[in-house]
């Protein structure tokens, strides 16, 4: 049985959920989602509440239960307040700037670094050292955070690069003479 599944999920203030079928679609101050359920589970309406229920008592079934209910409640969080990835950049000369909607890095490389940034995400940079992802979607959100911080990861030895915000990097010692 999955622990995450018995619990039904509340609907939030402000926002409004539909099921269709297989489709859940939640519309809220944000936005729009939609997440397509698989067709081993099943999903009802029930008042103020969303019930998520395995069709049969198969593994795969009882697998996707706990999963699609966690998706419904990612798409519910993110009409209504959204979500947010932080960066740090670390490194003499290490900066970020915006260039219109792109994201442009100079991360050591002879060139700098331009990030276009897709749709349904919002890029901002406080300060030439961080970066703050937004967005209503939170697989895309952590997606486009893990894109950028793969151009130059943080490495062990100086610590540089590009890393989340509060991500504790194990450093390693240097040679010894």
């Amino acid at each position: 049985m999955s622990r995450i599944g018995k619990k039904p999920v509340s609907l939030p203030q402000g926002v409004t959920a539909t099921v269709n079928g297989q489709t859940v679609t939640a519309k809220g101050p944000k936005g729009e989602l939609k997440f397509v359920v698989n067709d081993e589970v099943l999903v009802k309406i029930e008042g103020s509440e969303i019930a998520v229920q395995p069709r049969d008592q198969t593994k795969t079934a009882r697998s996707k239960w706990g999963m699609s209910r966690t998706q419904i409640v990612n798409i519910l969080q993110g009409v209504k307040d959204g979500f947010e990835k932080k960066l740090e950049i670390t490194g003499v000369g290490y900066r970020a700037a915006l260039q219109g909607k792109n994201l442009q890095l100079a991360l050591g490389f002879s060139h700098d670094v331009v990030y276009e940034t897709p749709a349904g995400i919002t890029i901002t940079v406080p300060k030439p050292t961080e970066i703050t992802v937004t967005g209503i979607d939170k697989q895309q959100v952590g997606q486009v955070a893990a894109e950028i911080r793969e151009y130059r990861g943080p490495e062990p030895y100086k610590g540089k690069g590009v890393r989340y915000a509060g991500e504790k990097i194990v450093r390693k010692e240097g040679k010894k003479k």
